[in-house]
């Protein structure tokens, strides 16, 4: 899992859409919490996305196994059986 709490910050440079800019500033926004928040959603996104393609041979495997031999400790599951 991708954890991006508590980690340094680092100064760089954007070039951001002036009218944008402005209405965010207008409206007290802070601008690098905002920023970071969004960028981190979507390198979330991004790195599932690559994780699901690099891995969808494993998964699909897995779950044609599942599928013709059931779940391992099934026959454990007692909130399942019919009373």
């Amino acid at each position: 899992m991708l954890h991006f709490n508590d980690s340094p910050k680092r100064a760089t440079n954007l070039s951001l859409n002036a009218k944008v800019l402005d209405a965010a500033r207008d409206l007290g926004m802070n601008l690098s919490a905002t920023v970071d928040a969004l960028l981190a959603e979507e390198v979330r996104k991004r790195y599932w996305a690559r994780w699901n393609e690099d891995n969808k041979e494993a998964v699909a495997h897995y779950n044609a196994r599942i599928a013709r031999e059931g779940l391992p400790l099934a026959r454990y599951r007692t909130f399942l059986k019919e009373p």
